[in-house]
């Protein structure tokens, strides 16, 4: 089961794939956004070399565990997905992730693929 791994933002969404057979994720790139809504072209062609079963969108939940104003949009996010490719999705926790990413030596232009695998990692283990 292959899955591709999106970590949501307003200007710039993250891109990695999980392989649930092998447990193994990696990041792929970033895609430009405006106010949430991605370039869809290089998303499609992502879509279509990678033919994934599954769609994870990060849930960006406030430290206590509650939906933050991004979670909305991140689901929006997610709807749009699903509608568009046809194709189930999950969302994962995805609280510090772009620490983390950071934490791991991505800089700016990185970050958001690298916490694109954090939460596919995330997925993953659960």
């Amino acid at each position: 089961m292959t899955a591709l791994v999106f970590d949501f933002g307003l200007k710039h969404i993250g891109v990695a794939v999980a392989e649930r057979q092998a447990q193994v994720a990696r990041r792929l790139t970033t895609i430009g956004a405006r106010d949430g809504v991605p370039q869809w072209q290089p998303l499609s062609a992502i879509v279509i070399a990678w033919r994934p079963s599954t769609l994870v969108v990060g849930d960006p939940l406030n430290m206590d565990g509650t939906p933050s104003e991004m979670s909305a949009l991140a689901r929006a996010f997610g709807a749009r997905l699903a509608k568009r490719y046809g194709l189930p999705v999950e969302y994962a926790d995805e609280r510090l992730s772009t620490f983390e990413a950071v934490s791991r030596g991505a800089d700016a232009a990185s970050a958001h693929a690298e916490a694109a695998q954090i939460i596919a990692e995330t997925w993953l283990s659960c």
